[in-house]
């Protein structure tokens, strides 16, 4: 011990003597350097030993997860929370190297969502993980200024100007964008392939910018770059999502304090949205704020520019990306059943026919108008059927506020995140059936008409007091690009199919690697219709 102590203490004398030997500027950074380094390393070991690192659970799902072995089984993680969920006997499973109980228990849900909603907020841990992106976004708070938000949008969403508006959005950009795009793809005598993903980011984007904020940045042209905002606005959200997955968040908070790796290219994605979201606001400010867009109707009751930032950033996740995956997922399964397409062009012909479509538009074609949208059962059990088995949100996670015990006896200790699981449940023979693996429009319809599942069996859109307010609206406009493209044209997936998926990280569904497709023209019997006026 003693010759330790003196070989310790030599060391010293000889590291204080290479010091006096430097630059006194040196000796400073020097001393700084260690110090620093040693405060870090300390702060990872205390925070390590408070959060029960990984290495501290060894039972299988927790070991499975922390080295990544389900990925010789599973291509997705979602695929195999999917197949821990459908073994477990309460269709509850605990991964305590993320401190996560997961669900897919329609009761435990509803308990959720509705039976004990005070309880589970989205609470402080999640808001941390997407403060820098979110902000203090309606997605992304609790409480009073939570209720403020949603109040006032699902004021105006409800409103039959705005939907009038936003039904003129989505037409003109069908009529002038999309549509021409497609014939475009299949004419001239070349093959072409699109990324259907990209096409539908495009074609959301743009609705969603003139819808909210009166603004078009013509991103469906596929000639010009996506916009800067867009580009921007994807990197932070797959490196936001990649914080919820780490085992141990101390390890993201250290790399954005020290402005590393992937915080680093967050925190330059999320300038660059601040300030593309700051030219938004400051134009409608220039307009005078007076449009028919949301942006400008929220301009009436709130001052903040941060605020109405938060606002922009959260209509932008809410009204693009879950539309445009939503849309892709639909066309990806649509490709690999014809049938489903057929039955689709079928409803569509009687119904406009059935209510007087004798209006035309400039190509001959029979036009069908938002009412008439709204009267095809089939397409919205087709469209809602595609959520269930690739929901544009799989799953969503909350913070229990204190401690309980969930409906299948599962304990839950303050703090713990609590997940339910939407992408696990449209795979429960539980919960839909034996066939719960098949696209079954039918399954949503009793005598012809389409009738919905309780929003705890099928919580795409949420459930309770967080159901989604902007549903309506995006079911319009999946609805209407369902219905033009399937009559006009044929899109048949290449490479890729709906049975075996690939999804990349994100705060939402996305194919890993886009989906091409081969579009083909229908004859001029069957063309598109004219989207809605």
């Amino acid at each position: 011990m003693q010759r330790m102590g003196a070989d310790a203490a030599a060391a010293l004398r000889a590291l204080a003597s290479s010091l006096l030997r430097l630059p006194q500027p040196q000796v400073v950074a020097a001393v700084f350097f260690a110090s620093a380094a040693c405060t870090v390393a300390l702060a990872v070991l205390l925070a390590s030993l408070r959060l029960r690192p990984p290495w501290w659970c060894a039972c299988p799902v927790c070991e499975a997860y922390v080295t990544a072995s389900w990925a010789g089984e599973f291509d997705n993680l979602c695929d195999w929370y999917a197949h821990l969920l459908r073994r477990a006997p309460g269709r509850t499973v605990h991964v305590h190297v993320l401190g996560n109980v997961l669900t897919a228990n329609p009761p435990t849900v509803d308990h959720i969502l509705r039976g004990r909603f005070d309880n589970y907020p989205k609470g402080a841990p999640f808001s941390a993980i997407l403060a820098d992106f979110l902000g203090r976004g309606i997605f992304n708070v609790d409480g009073d200024s939570w209720r403020f938000q949603r109040k006032l949008a699902a004021a105006e969403l409800a409103s039959p100007a705005l939907r009038c508006f936003a039904a003129g959005v989505v037409a003109s950009e069908l009529r002038c964008r999309l549509i021409p795009l497609l014939h475009s793809a299949c004419s001239g005598g070349v093959e072409k392939l699109l990324d259907l993903q990209d096409v539908f980011r495009r074609f959301a984007f743009d609705c969603i910018c003139r819808i909210s904020f009166g603004l078009d940045p013509g991103c469906l042209e596929l000639s010009l770059p996506m916009s800067a905002f867009a580009d921007a606005f994807d990197t932070a959200s797959t490196l936001s999502a990649r914080r919820a997955a780490a085992p141990v968040h101390v390890l993201w908070k250290l790399k954005r304090l020290l402005n590393v790796g992937e915080e680093r290219e967050l925190r330059r994605a999320i300038r660059l949205v601040d300030a593309l979201a700051a030219e938004v606001i400051r134009q409608r400010r220039k307009l005078a704020a007076s449009g028919d867009d949301l942006l400008s109707r929220f301009m009436g009751s709130i001052n903040d520019d941060k605020y109405l930032r938060d606002i922009v950033v959260s209509f932008m996740l809410a009204g693009r990306d879950t539309v445009a995956s939503g849309l892709t997922a639909f066309f990806l399964l649509l490709s690999d059943h014809p049938d489903v397409a057929d039955a689709i062009r079928d409803e569509v012909s009687r119904v406009v026919a059935a209510g007087g479509g004798h209006e035309h538009d400039g190509g001959g074609h029979p036009a069908a108008s938002e009412r008439l949208i709204k009267d095809m059962h089939y397409v919205h059990a087709a469209l809602y059927e595609s959520m269930r088995l690739f929901p544009p949100v799989q799953f969503d996670s909350k913070f229990a506020a204190g401690d309980d015990t969930l409906p299948d006896g599962t304990f839950v200790a303050r703090g713990t995140r609590v997940t339910y699981h939407a992408y696990a449940m449209g795979r429960m023979e539980s919960v839909w059936g034996p066939d719960c693996a098949e696209f079954r429009p039918e399954r949503w319809l009793r005598d012809g008409r389409f009738v919905p599942e309780s929003p705890y069996r099928y919580p795409v859109f949420q459930g309770g007091v967080r159901v989604c307010v902007g549903k309506e609206l995006a079911i319009m406009e999946m609805k209407s690009v369902i219905v033009s493209v399937v009559q006009g044209f044929d899109i048949e997936a290449v490479g890729r199919s709906s049975r075996r998926p690939k999804f990349a990280p994100g705060l939402t569904a996305t194919f890993a690697g886009g989906v091409p497709v081969r579009v083909r023209r229908r004859a001029r019997g069957s063309a598109a219709l004219r989207p809605p006026r």
